[in-house]
This record gives structure tokens, sequence and C-alpha cells, in this order.
């Protein structure tokens, strides 16, 4: 190999620094490890997302809006609720949002 030093104590330098290197590499592969499988187990743990919110306003005691679960247009003022407490919602008057219309999915017909 010619791109190598010929000299002993050189290689022997070489090889140190390459030991240190490869040591310091697999200490970075078993960090990144360790946060993979966190984030697989964050995942994993994960309650289940509501299948209906309810959005309070920023007054948290009036609702402003009622969301299909997982709408991207929910704000962080919303809590997960059941489907009863959707339509009860909806016919106090609370809006549908107009972006996931859960009225339409909740099959509720103003009247």
């Amino acid at each position: 190999m010619h791109d190598l030093p010929p000299d002993l104590p050189r290689l022997r330098t070489l090889e140190t620094w390459l030991a240190h290197t490869l040591d310091r590499v697999r200490q970075q592969i078993t960090a990144a490890e360790q946060l993979e499988a966190e984030r697989r187990h964050g995942e994993q743990a994960r309650p289940p997302e509501p299948d209906w919110l309810i959005e309070q306003g920023l007054d948290r005691r009036a609702a402003v809006y009622v969301h299909v679960g997982g709408c991207h247009m929910a704000g962080k003022r919303s809590k997960g609720a059941q489907r009863d407490q959707a339509l009860r919602a909806l016919a106090d008057g609370v809006d549908a949002c107009p972006h996931c219309r859960p009225d339409t999915k909740l099959g509720y017909i103003e009247g």
C-alpha cells in the first residue's frame, strides 16, 4: 500500500487514531440506536387519537369548535370528547369546524 507511511512509529500513531475514531463511531451508533428505540417505544405507548375534539375558547369556559379527531385545524385548547358530547355541543350551538366537518360525519342535522 503506497498511501500509508512506511515507518513503524507513524503506523502506530495512525493505528491509535483509527482505533479512537472507531470507538467514537461505535458510541454514536449506540446513542442513535437508543434514540430510535425510545422513539419507537413512544409511538407504541401513545394513547389512541380521540374520535372527536371540542376546542375551548381563550377564556377556556366556552367551546368554540367541534372537530373530528386528528383535524389539522384543532387548536391546543382541544380536548377529546365522546360522540354524544360532540353531538350535544353541536346542538348547543358550538360551531362545526369548516375543515373537517364533524357535523357531517356525526350525521348531525340542525333543527
